[in-house]
């Protein structure tokens, strides 16, 4: 039969002595163990939340370039479950992506609570280019005021990347190429970059995307072909010389000539555009891209 081993009394003081700090260290040790136990079901709320995020912007990006590029023509009807169906998302998603891209202008809702692609118009094509013309012109200015070298040497570089990227797609020489619409954004995003105004800037941006669904619908329109890359160089020889006046210039007539197109497809005339903009559209001829 095993020894039993008795404890002396000294011990049995000491354990008494010490037990009040061993509980404080068990219920700190406990305390902790909780704490990081909530850390991760956070980390968790805050990962499904990323999750959720990530899906409803990439939902987001992914309708915005179909209404852009005018896969989702204008006044098409969008169906929210073959959206979701067609790109892998959830339902709640498309619905979040849908709204964020209503508010901006590029979807509406109509009776029955659907979505459709806004639809667009000549009437509605020439005020939008109107005002972007305006806006665009007030940033250039301000940018040809503040820029420096390095925005100097930013547009050359943008300038440059556009010339050499092929206009058309290689398989579909009515389409444009997705790579040139890139190269372009960047370039006349390089010429505003320098304006200290964040909200001339915001706007130029939001007018620039609206304006991109007309852009793609002149691409296989177009009756004569235009040097596009001629003006682009007239603008950034303007721009660099810090001419302003002779850059906005350029710039609205650069814009203009997509009006010119679409009127001239529907067998209009110039003599039906709102008196700011006649003048400039009666001297473009039939162009090309904006």
């Amino acid at each position: 039969m095993p020894k039993r081993i008795s404890m002396s009394p000294v011990c049995r003081l000491d354990l008494r002595k010490h037990a009040p700090a061993v509980k404080r260290n068990i219920f700190r040790y406990a305390e902790s163990i909780i704490r990081v136990v909530a850390g991760f079901r956070r980390l968790g709320r805050i990962s499904t939340m990323n999750r959720k995020i990530s899906l409803t912007e990439r939902a987001y990006q992914r309708l915005r370039d179909d209404l852009l590029t005018c896969r989702l023509a204008p006044g098409d009807r969008i169906n929210i479950k073959e959206v979701a169906d067609d790109l892998g998302f959830s339902l709640g998603a498309v619905r979040e992506a849908l709204a964020r891209l209503t508010s901006e202008g590029f979807v509406s809702t109509d009776d029955s609570r659907g979505f459709r692609a806004t639809p667009i118009s000549i009437a509605d094509m020439i005020d939008l280019i109107g005002v972007r013309s305006q806006i665009e012109g007030q940033c250039l200015r301000r940018a040809i005021e503040k820029g420096g070298l390095d925005w100097e040497s930013a547009i050359v570089s943008a300038a440059h990347r556009l010339a050499r990227t092929p206009v058309y797609a290689e398989v579909d020489a009515k389409r444009l190429n997705d790579d040139y619409a890139v190269a372009h954004s960047a370039f006349h995003q390089a010429l505003v970059a320098a304006c200290d105004s964040i909200w001339l800037r915001r706007m130029r941006d939001w007018l620039y995307a609206q304006s991109e669904r007309y852009r793609y619908l002149t691409v296989p329109l177009a009756r004569v072909q235009r040097d596009v890359t001629r003006e682009h160089d007239e603008l950034v020889k303007a721009v660099l010389a810090r001419d302003a006046d002779r850059a906005v210039a350029l710039l609205e007539e650069h814009l203009m000539a997509t009006a010119r197109i679409l009127i001239d497809r529907e067998g209009g005339s110039s003599d039906a555009v709102p008196a700011p903009q006649q003048a400039g559209l009666r001297a473009l001829g039939a162009g090309g891209l904006d």
